[in-house]
């Protein structure tokens, strides 16, 4: 028998709908904030000995915090997972005080673990073109090579994201001076798209054995359906393994790619954080600790020691 009182997740349930509903969630972040918040749930129904209902969820002060991120940890939950969890459960108590009229500041006040967030690993400019080159060369048949071209290519001459990039619709091609994505929150940005992507698309499409058709995906898997975004992750792993290039070396950092090189060339944070979508500056910030972290490397090999 699940611990969880029925009206408990009875209030996840509309919680997670709210979020669906309102705040355009995808898919994935609603299944992560179930489990986060299920977590919780299943803790406290165990650390009070038994299931108890929603009017518990108030009773909730410090010594349960303190037990429950104790507890995850203890589980081998990682720093930045259990503040992943935090999160969550906050945006949830936050509804749920608002919906049951008590105080959650007691939540809302726990301060998340500190933990390091990884740095972006971008390519340098020589070798995100030698990914490009090296992946027009690994298919057997042309189209499906110049399809995977046409995909980094945008990757990193417009910093989308895989899943954007697979999102396009035959409708979009030829493709604008500036495309409209819509991205993480279902936000739209504006993009300029570069010449070199923009003929990239055509050349795909002037090899690609299927027609177009009404509601067709851009990129087209080997059968005519909608590309996996698998087969672009293997493309890069072959071109990566031709190289050299370092495990990080990944779809995504071609994105980190595009906006570390923007920087590096006087892009300012303001203009990145807008072409990448991301809905805070933090978030864009990451890469002037990259650009400063190249910067001591060639700082600490070239300087001269006595």
């Amino acid at each position: 028998m699940s611990l969880i009182a029925p009206g408990v997740a009875d209030a996840l349930e509309s919680w997670l709908e709210k979020g669906r509903a309102l705040d355009a969630k995808s898919d994935a972040t609603l299944i992560a904030y179930r489990q986060d918040v299920m977590g919780f749930l299943t803790f406290l129904a165990d650390y009070q000995g038994g299931r108890s209902g929603r009017g518990a969820l108030a009773e909730v002060g410090p010594t349960e915090m303190r037990a429950w991120m104790a507890r995850t940890r203890d589980a081998g939950v990682s720093a930045r997972s259990l503040a992943r969890a935090l999160s969550a459960l906050k945006s949830f108590y936050r509804w749920l005080s608002r919906e049951d009229g008590f105080d959650a500041t007691p939540i809302l006040s726990t301060r998340a673990p500190k933990f390091s967030k990884p740095l972006p690993r971008p390519l340098a400019p020589d070798a995100a073109k030698a990914v490009i080159d090296t992946v027009d060369t690994q298919a057997r048949e042309d189209w499906i090579a110049a399809r995977d071209v046409a995909i980094v290519t945008l990757l990193y001459g417009c910093g989308l994201r895989i899943s954007e990039a697979l999102g396009l619709q035959r409708s979009d091609a030829p493709l604008p001076d500036v495309l409209r994505i819509r991205g993480k929150g279902d936000k739209e940005r504006l993009v300029p798209v570069l010449p070199a992507a923009r003929s990239a698309v055509d050349r795909y499409l002037g090899l690609s054995p299927y027609p177009p058709a009404e509601g067709q995906a851009l990129f087209l898997g080997h059968r005519g359906g909608s590309l996996n975004p698998r087969q672009v992750t293997r493309a890069m792993e072959t071109a990566r393994a031709q190289l050299g290039l370092p495990p990080s070396a990944t779809p995504h950092a071609l994105r980190h790619s595009f906006a570390t090189h923007l920087l590096n060339a006087g892009g300012d944070l303001r203009t990145i954080q807008e072409l990448l979508g991301h809905a805070s500056l933090s978030s864009t910030q990451a890469y002037t600790a990259v650009d400063t972290t190249r910067l001591m490397e060639v700082y600490q090999s070239a300087h001269p020691r006595a």
